[in-house]
C-alpha cells in the first residue's frame, strides 16, 4: 500500500491527535466519494447515458446548458454518432436531457471530487495532520485523477466509433481499475491516519496472509465485472446456478486464440464472473471463520471489518444472483456494483488492522 505507517511520537499533543483525526475524515469523505463515482458510472453505463455528452471540457463543462439553444446543440452533436442512429433514432430533446443529466452529474461529481483532494491536501499539508512525506504521496495520486480523467473521455470516445453504440470494454475495465485503486489508496491512508501504529497480534499471520488474499479476490472479481458489463453478458444466460442446463455452457472456447475467450467470448466472460464470484465469497467466509475462531486474540477493530466482510459477501453475492435472474434490473444491477466496492473497503480494514499479526511461535 501507498503509504508507510510512521509512528507518531509520545508527546503528540491533543490537539496534533485532532487534526490527525480531522485529516483522517477528510480522506474517508474522499474515498466514499471516488465510491459515489463508480456507482454514477455504472448507472451511467446501465442507462446508457455514457456517450449523451459528446464534449470533453474540463472547464467550460462545469455548467450545463443554460439555454434552448445550447441544448439543441448538443442534441445535434449527439445524432452524429451511431448510438442515436442505431438505438435511439426517435429521440426527442426531452429524452435526450433524460440520459444527459446522469452523465453530467457523473463528471461534476468527478470535478468535485478533485477539489475536495486537492483543496484538503493543500489545506492539510499547509496546517498539519499528514505525516512527513504523506502529502507527496497524495499528490501522486491527485495526479493519477486527473489521468483517470483524461481515461475517461478515452473511453467514452470508443463509443463514438463507427457502428458503436457502446465504449470499448477494455478501456470500460481500464477506466473501473483506476477507479478502484484510487479507492484503495485513499480509503489505506485514511485507515493509516486512525490507526498509525500496528498493533502486535499473535498468532493471526495466516489469517493477515488471508485477509490479504480476499482483498485481491475481491478486486479481481470486481474487474471481471468490468468486463461482463462491458459486453453486456449478464443478458445472455438468467439462471442460476446452472448456464442452459449445464455448469459450463457450450462454447465456452470457440475464439483463437484461446485467450481472447477470458476478455472478449461472452459466454466465458459470464462464466468466468461467476465462477470467480464464488470462490471469493467462499475465501472471505473461510477468512471470517478463522477470525472467529480466534477472535478473542484480535484487536476490535479486526473484529468488526471481518463482521462486515461477512455481511457484505453474503449481501453482494445474492444482488449478483438477482441481477442475473432479474435479466440486468437497473436497480438491482446498480447496487451490486455499489456494494463490490464496500466490500472490498471492508477487506482492506481487515488487512490494515491485522498488518502487526505474527505467526505462532516455536521453541
Amino acid at each position: 500500500m501507498p503509504f508507510d505507517a510512521h509512528t507518531y511520537p509520545d508527546s503528540q499533543t491533543a490537539q496534533e491527535r485532532r487534526q490527525r483525526y480531522r485529516a483522517a475524515a477528510w480522506l474517508f469523505a474522499v474515498s466514499f466519494m471516488i465510491w459515489g463515482m463508480v456507482v454514477l458510472g455504472g448507472a451511467t453505463r446501465l442507462t446508457g447515458s455514457g456517450l449523451s455528452i459528446m464534449e470533453w471540457a474540463p472547464l467550460s463543462g462545469v455548467l450545463p446548458p443554460l439555454s434552448e439553444h445550447e441544448w439543441a446543440r448538443l442534441f445535434a452533436l449527439y445524432k452524429t454518432i451511431p448510438q442515436y442512429a442505431l438505438l435511439h433514432p426517435g429521440m426527442d430533446v426531452g429524452s435526450f436531457k433524460g440520459i444527459f443529466w446522469l452523465e453530467w452529474a457523473h463528471r461534476a461529481w468527478g470535478r468535485l471530487t478533485g477539489l475536495v483532494f486537492l483543496g484538503g491536501l493543500a489545506w492539510f499539508a499547509w496546517r498539519g495532520g499528514l505525516r512527513r512525506g504523506m502529502a507527496r504521496g497524495l499528490l501522486g495520486w491527485a495526479a493519477l485523477g486527473l489521468v483517470q480523467g483524461m481515461v475517461g473521455w478515452f473511453m467514452v470516445a470508443s463509443g463514438f466509433l463507427p457502428d458503436s453504440t457502446a465504449v470499448s470494454p477494455y478501456r470500460l475495465v481500464l477506466h473501473l481499475s483506476l477507479a478502484l485503486t484510487l479507492f484503495a489508496a485513499v480509503f489505506w491512508s485514511a485507515l493509516g491516519l486512525v490507526e498509525p501504529v500496528a498493533e502486535s497480534v499473535a498468532g493471526a499471520g495466516r489469517l493477515r496472509l488471508l485477509t490479504r488474499g480476499t482483498a485481491i479476490l475481491v478486486g479481481l472479481t470486481i474487474v471481471a465485472g468490468g468486463f461482463t458489463a462491458g459486453l453486456h453478458a449478464g443478458l445472455a444466460y438468467n439462471s442460476f446456478p446452472l448456464m442452459d442446463g449445464r455448469l459450463m455452457p457450450a462454447g465456452y472456447g470457440d475464439l483463437h486464440p484461446l485467450l481472447r475467450n477470458l476478455t472478449e467470448n461472452v459466454i466465458a466472460v459470464q462464466f468466468d464472473h461467476r465462477l470467480l464470484a464464488t470462490v471469493t465469497a467462499l475465501a472471505v467466509l473461510a477468512t471470517v471463520f478463522s477470525g472467529w475462531r480466534m477472535r478473542n486474540l484480535l484487536p476490535a477493530r479486526a473484529r468488526a471489518a471481518l463482521g462486515c466482510m461477512g455481511a457484505l459477501v453474503l449481501v453482494q453475492y445474492g444482488l449478483g444472483v438477482a441481477t442475473l435472474l432479474s435479466v440486468v434490473a437497473i436497480p438491482l444491477a446498480a447496487a451490486h456494483q455499489a456494494s463490490s466496492v464496500l466490500l472490498l473497503a471492508s477487506a482492506l480494514a481487515a488487512t490494515h488492522s491485522l498488518r502487526g499479526a505474527k505467526g505462532i511461535t516455536r521453541n
